[in-house]
Formats: C-alpha cells, sequence, structure tokens
C-alpha cells in the first residue's frame, strides 16, 4: 500500500516516489522521513513478507505486535547497466532504481504491523473472499505500434478498478501476472500517452503498478504470479527486486543475461487458504506459443513443474492452480479471410505436461486463474479437466475479437479437454472475484471499472457455470 509516514505538514515541491510531496514526520525513526510504499506478499506455505520500498537512507523499522523490528534491505538504490531486451537497442536504456527494497518475513501467529503509523495487511486464518486481477499495466510498445493512452482513465483504468476491488474488501488478491507494460516511449505528439514513463526501471513500475494499484495494496495481502512482461528480457529486474516472495539471489536478478537461464525459472509453491484449500503458483513467464522443442532447457524446467504441482497438490483438499498464460483457455483472431479463428490454450506447457498426463494438468488441480488474453473467460469441461478462468482484463489494451457464439465442432483449448460450457467479456476492463460457499464450492462474479456486477457463476469442485454466456 501507499504508506506516507505521519507527518504534521506536507510540502508539495517537486515528484517523490509516489505522490509528488514530501512527507515531514513525527517519529523517531531516522529512515521513515521520505514516502513509501509497502505491502504484504505471500510466499511458499503462505509466508508472509512485509515489502517497503523507500527513496530513505535506511530501511524503517517495522512494528510488530507492539515492538520495533529492522527490516532487512533486499535491494540497494541502483541503476542496472543496460542488458538486452525484448526492444531495440535504441528503445533501451538502464533500469533506475533509486530507492531502497526492505522486508521482513511476518511471524506466523503476528497480529498487528505497521510502517511508520499504517497498518498493514495480514493473511487470515481463511481467505473467503478473493479478488483476482490480471494484466494491469498501459501499453507502449513501439514494435505493435501500440500506444494506449496512459492519462486517459477510460482507456486505462487500471486506477478506478483497484479502487472498486479494494472496496469489495477482500481478505486476499490474486495478480495473474504482467504489471508492467511501458516498455518503450511514447511518440512525439501523441497526446493519449504524452509523458508517460518508459522502460525497465523504477518511473515505468511505479506508474504502471504501485501508484493505480495503491488502494488494492493497502486491502489485503497478494499472491503475485509472474507474467511474461516480467521474464528477464522485459522487466524481470523490478520483479526480484520488488515483488518475487523469494530470496533475491546475484544471478537470479535478471541483471546479466548470461543469468537468465536462471533468472527466468522457478519452483512452484503453495498458499494455503485454509479450509483444506490453497492456491499453487506456477512461473510459466519463459513458456512459448507453439510447442517446445524437445532439446529446449524449458522442457527440464516445466517437467520438473509438474511434478511440483503434483506434489503440492496432495496438501489440500482443493486446489487452484495459477499461472499467467492460460493453458486451457480459447483466443480468437481475425484470420485472412475476415473469419474468426478460435486458438486452444498455450501450446508450450501443453506439450511438456501433456506428455506426462494426458490430461494435462496434474488430477487434484480443480481450477485454473489465469490471464495474458486481454479479456475475462471461464471454460468448463465435460472430461476430467479443471475449470479455467481468465482474468487479463484489468487494465491493458484489451483484446477485441470475441469468440464465435458457437464454437466450431472441433474447438478444444488442449489435446482431449471436452468443453461442456464457455462464458467470456470481450472489450470490457474489469475485476473477478471469488467467494467460497463450501469445501468446494465458489461463487464467481465479474464487475466493471464502476463495481457494477456483469455476470456470476458458480464453481462444483472442477466444474463451473455462469449466467451469462456472454457479457456484452
Amino acid at each position: 500500500m501507499i504508506s506516507f509516514t505521519q507527518f504534521n505538514r506536507t510540502l508539495c515541491i517537486a515528484p517523490l516516489l509516489l505522490a509528488g510531496c514530501t512527507a515531514m514526520p513525527v517519529t523517531d525513526n531516522p529512515a521513515a522521513t521520505s514516502a513509501m510504499t509497502s505491502f504484504v506478499v505471500l510466499g511458499e506455505q503462505g509466508q508472509a513478507v512485509a515489502r517497503v520500498l523507500t527513496d530513505a537512507a535506511q530501511c524503517p523499522l517495522i512494528r510488530l505486535d507492539g515492538v520495533d523490528v529492522a527490516m532487512d534491505l533486499r535491494a540497494a538504490a541502483g541503476t542496472n547497466a543496460q542488458r538486452p531486451t525484448r526492444s531495440a537497442v535504441t528503445d533501451s536504456k538502464p533500469s533506475a532504481f533509486p530507492l531502497l527494497t526492505c522486508e521482513k518475513l511476518l511471524p506466523p501467529k503476528t497480529t498487528s504491523a505497521s510502517v511508520a503509523g499504517r497498518a498493514l495487511p495480514l493473511p487470515k486464518p481463511e481467505a473467503r473472499r478473493i479478488v483476482v486481477i490480471g494484466d494491469t499495466g498501459c501499453r507502449l510498445k513501439k514494435s505493435d505500434q501500440a500506444y494506449q493512452p496512459c492519462n486517459d482513465a477510460e482507456q486505462y483504468p487500471f486506477a478506478r478498478i483497484a479502487a472498486a476491488a479494494a472496496r469489495w474488501q477482500p481478505d486476499l488478491v490474486i495478480h495473474v501476472g504482467d504489471y508492467h507494460y511501458r516498455e518503450n516511449a511514447c511518440p512525439d505528439g501523441n497526446a493519449g500517452c504524452a509523458g508517460s514513463s518508459w522502460g525497465y526501471g523504477w518511473d515505468a513500475w511505479r506508474d504502471d503498478f504501485f501508484q493505480p494499484g495503491a488502494p488494492l495494496l493497502q486491502a489485503a495481502p497478494w499472491v503475485l504470479v509472474r507474467g511474461n512482461h516480467e521474464s528477464c528480457s522485459r522487466a524481470g529486474q523490478g520483479w526480484w527486486r520488488m515483488l518475487d516472495p523469494r530470496p533475491l539471489l546475484v544471478g537470479r536478478d535478471c541483471n546479466d543475461a548470461v543469468n537468465d537461464v536462471r533468472g527466468d525459472f522457478s519452483d512452484a509453491y503453495a498458499v494455503p487458504l485454509g479450509g483444506d484449500a490453497q492456491v499453487i503458483v506456477l512461473d510459466t513467464s519463459n513458456t512459448t506459443g507453439g510447442p517446445i522443442a524437445p532439446d529446449d532447457v524449458r522442457v527440464d524446467k516445466y517437467r520438473a513443474m509438474y511434478r511440483q504441482v503434483e506434489q503440492l497438490s496432495q496438501q489440500a483438499g482443493y486446489n487452484i492452480g495459477t499461472n499467467h498464460q492460460p493453458i486451457l483457455g480459447f483466443y480468437a483472431r481475425k484470420n485472412a479471410q475476415g473469419g474468426v479463428e478460435v486458438l486452444p490454450g498455450n501450446q508450450g506447457i501443453q506439450s511438456v505436461f501433456g506428455a506426462i498426463n494426458p490430461l494435462i494438468m496434474p488430477p487434484r488441480i480443480d481450477a485454473l486463474l489465469s490471464g495474458h488474453t486481454h479479456l475475462w473467460q471461464q471454460v468448463s469441461f465435460a472430461s476430467a479437466h479443471p475449470s479455467q478462468f481468465i482474468a487479463g482484463f484489468s487494465g491493458t489494451m484489451e483484446d477485441l475479437v470475441p469468440l464465435p457464439d458457437t464454437l466450431p465442432a472441433d474447438a478444444t483449448p488442449a489435446p482431449g479437454a471436452i468443453v461442456d460450457n464457455v462464458s467470456a467479456w470481450t472489450g470490457g476492463f474489469g475485476y473477478m472475484t471469488m467467494e467460497r460457499s463450501g469445501a468446494r464450492q465458489w461463487d464467481v462474479r465479474v464487475w466493471d471499472t464502476t463495481g457494477r456486477q456483469v455476470n456470476r457463476c458458480q464453481v462444483e469442485g472442477s466444474k463451473s457455470r455462469c449466467e451469462k454466456a456472454r457479457v456484452q
């Protein structure tokens, strides 16, 4: 959350980290003299990690159950040398992070935590109310000539979505990946994105995620899924520095392309939800759209991931898998003749997982949450596949080609998957919520940027069905 220190006067002089104001604190903590961002992420087995991003000279104290404790330095301020990225050299630059990343592992029975007088949201014994969002940044990409109007709250509405989702008072937020989209400079004369930050440093991260997402960062702890936009050749440096819940290790930080084989992959982990349910987080940020070649390093990496997910799924009676690229969802696009072509889910993961198990996912996975395609979608199966939900509709320039009202007879998101029903919303921004109604039941609702409900679904085990097949 955006946590400003307690202060008795504010001088709005020049932009600081977030608010354009410098805070004059009433505090004995010398590190808490500047604007800062604070939030809580959940890692392996639900370990809560308090994070603070600050331009102060040292990390602040964190108050845990009334006792002040020093936070640990995760990453020092600095500028990373320019590295190879998805963009041309002339459209890239060094990544500047003029702030500290500080952290503290929170003991499991912590009842209160605060930094500079601002309370941090703590995990509840049972997360019954979950917000799901994804693909939240503002797209600025020269290679596609895609310049989203970042200055228009209607056309880039993540701030409005975060505020509306926070009002729903969730116990947990799941972001299904792609936080950062401001890759290249806005062209001269483009009023829609004029003045936008760009590149992979703090200013773009601030404007794409931390500033607009502030109300939701205050509302609840987060489970953070890594998207392809956070791979090492894109915003991986910021991902490891600020978001990933695990320790930041030299060589896994995406700073040197020589080490990308290490920085682009992570082990799966589980976050308990209480009530014999859990979320299993998969890092598929570096998968491909097509089948992965047998000699590709990703085969071994994702084969090991399948085994990790299979083992983790034994820990709970209800398992929600979450990764970025939809494994069992559809994507639609116009073909050369002007018709609609229906494409399957991520064939990279399918090619590796499917070689182990023809059903693609381990049998105890009941539901999948993903993003990547910029829409909302639900798919349920007559075959023994988990329901797939896609929530990539929370800010980034939308996909605009809807699925046909009747799917082609042979349409399937994966080999052997028999579709029972599909629901979709194309061209609308919003967020999804999941509210637990039983041991294996969830009430899923879809909301627009104002917090107006546009669809409702019921999940029973691995099956799901929505009131509307298409949101208009």
